[in-house]
């Protein structure tokens, strides 16, 4: 099982503190997360580079955004092979990704 690597010290620096706004940001990235991850899995089933940097990049911000550092550098992966019109690190990575998302239900 992959690590999220989460860093709250970061992300109530990110909201000043205020745990009830990283409650709502973080139950926001969870359901962005979820269509992003379903945009990713048809993007790689598709054979389509220009969606998994869509879907890679989206998940990376956010994830970069809220200090969760193994969502940010596994979708930074996916991004930057895909801008070569690779899907190969989507391929290889997508389950990964997927458990890297399920564990934020248990944050």
């Amino acid at each position: 099982m992959a690590d999220l690597q989460w860093n709250k010290a970061f992300a109530l620096e990110q909201t000043a503190g205020d745990e009830e706004l990283l409650e709502e940001l973080l139950t926001l990235f969870q359901d962005s997360s979820t269509s992003d991850l379903e945009l990713l899995r048809q993007a790689v089933a598709a054979g389509d580079a220009a969606g998994v940097v869509r879907a890679a990049h989206s998940l990376k911000g956010a994830a970069a955004s809220l200090g969760i550092e193994g969502v940010r550098q596994v979708a930074a992966e996916m991004e930057a092979d895909a801008r070569q019109n690779s899907i190969t690190i989507a391929q290889e990575k997508l389950l990964i990704m997927a458990d890297l998302l399920g564990q934020l239900k248990d944050m």
